[in-house]
């Protein structure tokens, strides 16, 4: 499965802002305010086009949940056949991918690390076991951690913070003391937390 291995903050850096690819804790900690995009001085503001402008927010949504340019326009053309509002039902898409919604639920501080627990067999949906971290949920689907890994530090670690910051979306519910989660509703554009303009992304990709 290929997937960006590269530092993530420099990849925030560039965007120029978070994109959660780091926990709330190592974030914070990071002089990232402080600086500038990577090779360019702190105080220069260069000019940037309509194409550019479009680019950078692409970019911005396709790194925030990992995805390759290949995955990421297989999406958005899915999207883009669907009925309704492509912006937003291409958000709605990429919150359905299990990592995302491993993430959501609280069980991972980022999600990459997500994506780890999903690659190594470690999280099961409605009872089966689910190895794909693109795997789509729907309205019912429940989510648990494998009663083998639900000892780890990792998941303890995860589970106080989350209680710690309390801010699982309303369409998604986490049981901790069960280890698990169940999909509530489908997910709406207020609920996606990245400050992202899909409707730029949409025109970049109708050219």
């Amino acid at each position: 499965m290929a997937r960006y291995r590269g530092p993530v903050v420099k990849l925030m850096r560039r965007e120029g802002v978070n994109l959660y690819l780091k926990s709330s804790f190592t974030f914070n900690r990071d002089k990232f305010h402080k600086k500038g995009p990577p090779g360019m001085q702190p105080k220069r503001k260069p000019k940037v086009s309509e194409y550019g402008s479009q680019l950078r927010e692409k970019q911005k949504l396709k790194r925030a949940y990992g995805l390759l340019e290949k995955q990421f326009r297989s999406l958005y053309e899915e999207a883009s056949h669907a009925h309704g509002v492509t912006g937003e039902i291409l958000l709605q898409l990429l919150e359905r991918r299990l990592d995302n919604v491993v993430y959501r639920l609280g069980f991972a501080v980022t999600r990459r690390q997500a994506r780890n627990f999903i690659a190594h067999n470690h999280i099961l949906v409605n009872g089966e076991k689910v190895d794909i971290p693109s795997f789509r949920l729907k309205v019912g689907d429940k989510i648990e951690i494998k009663p083998k890994f639900r000892t780890s530090g990792f998941i303890t670690q995860n589970i106080q913070l989350a209680q710690s910051l309390n801010n699982i979306p309303s369409w998604v519910s986490s049981d901790f003391i069960q280890f698990s989660g169940e999909i509530l509703s489908l997910p709406e554009r207020h609920h996606v937390d990245i400050p992202v303009k899909e409707q730029v992304i949409v025109e970049l990709y109708s050219k």
